[in-house]
């Protein structure tokens, strides 16, 4: 097998192109909407409008029918301005979108999938106060009625991303749904549409990172849909939750791996212009040394993320790869945040300068879709230790 590490010239326009927005459209604003924790409509929609929804998803639903490279790429490339924005195309796509195009049924793709990649969002509702790295501890329950043909929910989830916008459609649920013979519970996927009775969403504030990105509460009193909004079978929930992760874990490695990116230019622009010492930044040693190793990270950060990508579009085992370009990638960006803030010194921590933002931003990259630790065990388990 031969590698081929070019870049043809539709994946160069997709990046040209998604740069381009992020530099015009999203820079000029991200500031302000970091400082007002506003979650913007006007982007969102723009982004939709650049064919940012339903990346993957194939044109008979809808979708743009890109490769997983080209949508990695596109993720990237918001990351390397905002990570709010990168949070709201990534969550959408790789959690919100992936798991109905996968696992849906020709029915539920018809239904759901066409407004998910134009205007709409949706989100994936794994997430509880008690059930975070441990996602086989949900205690929201989905209770069959038989005599209706639904199924009845009851519980709360958390930290879940686009889940309470005006724009969101619906949430992907696990549920426990029944005992399992081995003293285990069964879990099940429904697809829950916003303004079911009994659904209440609550944005979450206050957050120290993706201020821009809408993160929310959701709470189940009783919430009813019909049994047809099963995803998958029932027993199935925890399986695509897991592997809707493991698709997930690459769109968060684009985001650590464009953060990176964004916190290297910022870096070494700064470096050239501010002088110590009768000249810049760039000629002291100590400071070169950091850009040369923060550069150096991310070219090995870049090889991981984009093997993986390939694995999967080949449809070849990538979810050891997948795994270990989300720990390096989320660790390269706080690396990278982290070196470039102390370049900045002073100027590096107020907020009038990009690089405070990228710093807070990163220490998501840690948690989401799988903690560092988690990263380690899953790696380890594929090890055989």
């Amino acid at each position: 097998m031969a590698y081929d590490f070019s870049e043809n010239d539709e994946l160069k326009m997709l990046r040209e192109t998604i740069s381009e927005f992020a530099r015009k459209q999203i820079e000029p604003k991200a500031r302000e909407l970091d400082r007002d924790e506003t979650f913007s409509y006007d982007l969102t929609r723009q982004m939709g409008e650049l064919g940012l929804f339903g990346t993957i998803v194939s044109p008979e639903y809808g979708g743009q029918g890109m490769d997983y490279i080209s949508y990695i790429v596109a993720v990237e490339e918001l990351a390397k301005v905002d990570s709010s924005q990168a949070a709201t195309i990534a969550a959408h796509n790789s959690l919100g979108v992936a798991p109905i195009f996968y696992y849906g049924t020709e029915e539920q793709k018809k239904k759901f999938l066409p407004d998910l990649c134009r205007n709409s969002l949706w989100a994936f509702g794994l997430t509880e106060p008690s059930a975070g790295s441990d996602a086989q501890a949900s205690k929201t329950t989905a209770v069959y009625d038989s005599a209706r043909d639904e199924w009845v929910i009851n519980g709360s989830k958390l930290w879940i991303t686009n889940s309470a916008t005006d724009i969101t459609k619906g949430i992907t649920v696990q549920a426990v749904t029944g005992k399992q013979s081995d003293n285990g519970v069964e879990l099940s996927c429904f697809l829950v549409p916003s303004g079911t009775k009994g659904l209440t969403c609550r944005a979450m504030k206050d957050k120290m990172v993706w201020r821009a990105s809408n993160t929310g509460e959701l709470y189940f009193d009783n919430v009813r849909v019909p049994s047809q909004n099963m995803l998958g079978k029932r027993g199935q929930g925890f399986k695509i939750m897991m592997d809707t992760l493991d698709g997930g874990r690459l769109s968060i490695g684009a985001m650590g791996l464009g953060l990176a990116k964004g916190a290297l230019g910022l870096t070494l622009a700064y470096a050239k212009e501010r002088k110590t010492f009768g000249k810049p930044l760039v000629k002291h040693q100590g400071v070169a040394f950091k850009l040369a190793e923060m550069a150096t990270r991310i070219e090995a950060a870049e090889s991981l993320l984009y093997k993986a990508c390939w694995l999967k579009q080949n449809h070849l085992p990538f979810q050891k790869q997948a795994a270990m370009a989300k720990l390096y990638c989320s660790e390269l960006a706080e690396f990278c945040a982290r070196e470039g803030q102390q370049t900045f010194g002073g100027y590096g921590l107020m907020k009038e300068y990009p690089i405070e933002r990228h710093y807070r931003d990163a220490a998501l990259l840690r948690i989401g879709e799988g903690t560092s630790e988690i990263q380690r065990l899953v790696i380890s388990r594929y090890l055989g230790c």
